[in-house]
């Protein structure tokens, strides 16, 4: 009679801080479930606060990481901890040098959330082109007004960054007959000959761009990439769009430009300082479109990405090598 094995999660415990992970990772959660692992869920609305990390992280031996923050602080109080997954692509929450000198995995997944977040870059530039907020507003105020907008035909878009988003951006604005001019010092050539899009200094990605979208990640030496300086080599009236890191454009610069007319337009799905106060001065103003950081949101994407991260530990625990470990 041949004997049974445990599964490989058994006296395992995951911890979850991606909020609502239950109702949008269920293939996720299932696949931890059924090989035996333990989870300890974030039943809030809200993500884990330093010391609710801290009080669980010692116990666990994977997390599936939300934007909860992994710093020194947390990672010096884990005993078991072997995988970060993290449920999305940015890893600005995880000190990584310090989760590799604890012996901790940390994977993500690169291109996830790409249609998530290219298709959102699309609705907010129609948005401000179409003045849609507006429109909302006179049709059910009964004010009537036709605000006259543009089309984004014809239209050149500066990419700053030229990853997995940026790519399916480019897919998907194929169908508005665009030019699109991109920055990146590391992007493939033979893919961006394959796209259409020329690859250009940052300077000349902005310049004549009737659209410029952030798509790189927030590092120290990207912070505040969007000043100032190069706001001014921006095209007068130009809409800038920002769903990548909050910190990659400083907002005090944005308003300025914003206030003389330089800048046309901007949306945001990321702020420097998030949740973002209501005073913010970049709030109220007609020609600024925001989401509260939801750019990766979408039904399909939490699916997606659920799979990944959970199929990523589950890797660890069987003695594979999980795709997507951090460098």
């Amino acid at each position: 009679m041949s004997g049974t094995s445990e599964p490989i999660g058994a006296g395992r415990t995951v911890i979850v801080g991606a909020v609502r992970y239950a109702e949008l990772c269920g293939r996720g959660r299932q696949l931890l479930v059924d090989n035996g692992f333990t989870l300890v869920e974030n039943e809030t609305t809200v993500p884990w606060a330093a010391d609710e990390l801290q009080a669980l992280i010692g116990a666990a031996d994977a997390a599936v990481a939300g934007v909860e923050v992994f710093d020194a602080d947390a990672l010096a109080r884990t005993e078991s901890l072997r995988i970060i997954s993290r449920l999305g692509v940015g890893l600005d929450n995880v000190d990584l040098p310090f989760a590799r000198k604890r012996g901790v995995d940390v994977v993500n997944v690169p291109g996830g959330n790409a249609a998530a977040v290219a298709e959102l870059v699309i609705g907010f530039v129609q948005s401000l082109l179409r003045r849609l907020p507006q429109m909302d507003d006179a049709a059910r105020t009964g004010r009537w007004d036709r605000y006259v907008g543009r089309e984004l035909a014809g239209k050149t878009v500066g990419l700053i960054g030229f990853g997995a988003i940026a790519r399916v951006l480019t897919k998907r604005l194929s169908g508005f007959d665009v030019t699109v001019k991109a920055h990146d010092p590391y992007a493939d050539p033979t893919v961006a000959v394959e796209l259409g899009v020329e690859l250009v200094s940052l300077e000349e990605a902005v310049a004549d761009a009737d659209v410029v979208s952030v798509h790189v990640p927030h590092l120290p030496s990207t912070h505040h990439l969007v000043d100032d300086a190069l706001i001014a080599r921006m095209r007068r009236g130009v809409i800038l769009v920002n769903t990548s890191r909050g910190g990659l454009v400083d907002e005090a610069a944005l308003v300025r430009g914003l206030d003389s007319g330089h800048v046309g337009g901007a949306a945001l799905d990321v702020f420097e300082v998030e949740p973002v106060d209501p005073a913010n001065p970049l709030f109220g103003r007609e020609n600024v479109v925001t989401a509260p950081h939801a750019g990766a949101d979408t039904l399909e994407a939490y699916d997606r990405i659920g799979l990944a991260t959970a199929q990523a530990i589950v890797d660890v625990f069987s003695g594979r090598r999980p795709v997507n470990i951090a460098n």
